[in-house]
């Protein structure tokens, strides 16, 4: 079991409580509930028609059955598959969630981490959602893996926090972490979330986190890793399994 100390991030369910139910579900978003995940995050892409989804891969082959691309497949045909039954025959009531339905459920005292998995012309349609649906700034943080995309949602959504999403391979090289910085600026990101398997660079995550920026490592599955970017001063712990990393890393 690991001190105290390392418990102190917050635990964020990575699409959900996605060891134990489909990932970027309902059904996995409510398991992270009963598992005591302190949020979620789930991954979120445009349709044809503009709808904005709750889906990892570009197309639905590996969780739904058939393979029809997200971004040329309107929401018509992809509201009717079963997103469920690749994990569990008792899913197999699940579909595809809007942002609408994921914010729905979504309890006062929880954070959403929300990638947007598409390119930066997915941003409007997310805010438009946000907005309609009063989504609170200090709950919703939106991450990305592209800089221009956590530019357009700082200049689209000001009084959300927009962070970068990075893998940090070979951080430690000094010209990795100039490259790191400049996209950092570049994007105007508020935050960092990065690959826990990295090899990062702690003393310069410090330095981030004394300018102000927040910290969160992706997939932490193990108390061993967590432990090791806790050390690292991390805001959110991302995890696949919330409830038995809590229970392991000694969280209440």
């Amino acid at each position: 079991m690991l001190p105290a100390a390392f418990a102190q991030p917050k635990i964020i369910a990575h699409r959900g409580a996605s060891h134990a139910a489909p990932e970027n579900t309902l059904a996995s978003f409510k398991q992270a509930w009963e598992e005591g995940a302190d949020g979620i995050e789930g991954d979120f892409q445009l349709t044809e028609d503009g709808q904005v989804v709750c889906m990892h891969d570009p197309d639905t082959a590996r969780t739904g059955g058939k393979k029809l691309e997200i971004k040329k497949t309107p929401w018509a045909v992809l509201s009717k598959l079963d997103v469920g039954s690749w994990k569990d025959p008792k899913y197999a009531a699940e579909r595809i969630p809007r942002l609408a339905d994921v914010l729905a459920i979504l309890p006062d005292d929880k954070m959403f981490l929300l990638e947007v998995k598409s390119d930066i012309d997915a941003v409007g349609p997310i805010a438009q959602v946000l907005v309609s649906q009063k989504a609170d700034p200090a709950r919703v943080v939106l991450i990305s893996f592209y800089p221009e995309v956590v530019a357009e949602c700082r200049r689209r959504l000001p009084k959300f926090q927009a962070h970068l999403i990075s893998a940090l391979k070979d951080i430690g090289d000094d010209g990795k972490v100039d490259e790191a910085e400049r996209l950092i600026q570049v994007s105007g990101a508020q935050g960092l979330q990065f690959d826990c398997k990295s090899a990062f660079d702690s003393q310069w995550l410090g330095v981030l986190k004394g300018r102000g920026l927040m910290l969160a490592s992706w997939t932490v599955d193990d108390a061993a890793t967590a432990k090791k970017v806790s050390d690292a001063g991390v805001d959110f712990i991302t995890t696949n399994r919330p409830g038995p990393l809590r229970q392991e890393i000694g969280g209440s």
